[in-house]
């Protein structure tokens, strides 16, 4: 079995704690990203504000999928149902920082040539299956709203298993657009297959 509890009985906290928990998450996102752009935008960012935009959204982007994945494992491990209220808001959050980082790439870097923004999905591998995780997210992120959820009913879980496949090309995508030999991606790389490994039973996407 690849999750065990490590606790013996349920571990509860107030609510109010885990409201707190969420505040911040709301919080930090939204503030750390309008943050980062105001510096961007007011000339304070030194060297290629261009490129630190691209890797401060993707990176968090990841940062924030993973935690989101991690949720589930560490709410079994420890018997804490009550973290499970967290996972949303992280799942939001990633799929925002990914729009981010296409919209940065898109507005700077090909300046909104639309031709060449087609060619350069199409014919770029790593940026193929970058847009791919975008859309994936970018479902799952409107599937989220409560609305639409109740409606799709058994469905929807079904389609929220695709958060792996989002996160598997997220990851290909950061690694494959590196063109030197930075140890970062492969570190984010192999922490995500562990991360996948550790939620691999829910993995059956593509059994059904």
């Amino acid at each position: 079995m690849l999750i065990s509890s490590i606790v013996s009985s349920p571990l509860r906290v107030p609510n109010k704690l885990i409201i707190l928990i969420r505040v911040l998450i709301h919080s930090v996102s939204i503030v750390y990203l309008s943050y980062v752009f105001y510096l961007a935008f007011s000339g304070q960012l030194l060297g290629d504000p261009v490129q630190y935009l691209l890797d401060f959204t993707g990176i968090g982007a990841i940062n924030l999928l993973l935690l989101s994945l991690l949720v589930t494992p560490l709410a079994l491990w420890l018997k804490f149902g009550q973290i499970l209220r967290v996972r949303r808001s992280l799942g939001v959050y990633a799929a925002i920082y990914a729009i981010a980082h296409l919209t940065v790439f898109i507005a700077f870097e090909l300046q909104f040539e639309w031709g060449l923004i087609v060619s350069e999905i199409v014919n770029r591998p790593y940026i193929t299956v970058g847009f791919i995780a975008l859309i994936v997210l970018i479902v799952l992120l409107i599937t989220s709203l409560p609305a639409v959820k109740k409606r799709m009913g058994k469905s929807w879980f079904s389609l929220h298993q695709w958060v792996y496949l989002a996160c598997a090309l997220a990851l290909i995508h950061y690694i494959w657009s590196i063109k030197s030999e930075e140890l970062q991606p492969i570190v984010y790389f192999i922490i995500g297959f562990l991360v996948l490994i550790i939620r691999g039973k829910k993995l059956n996407i593509f059994k059904k």
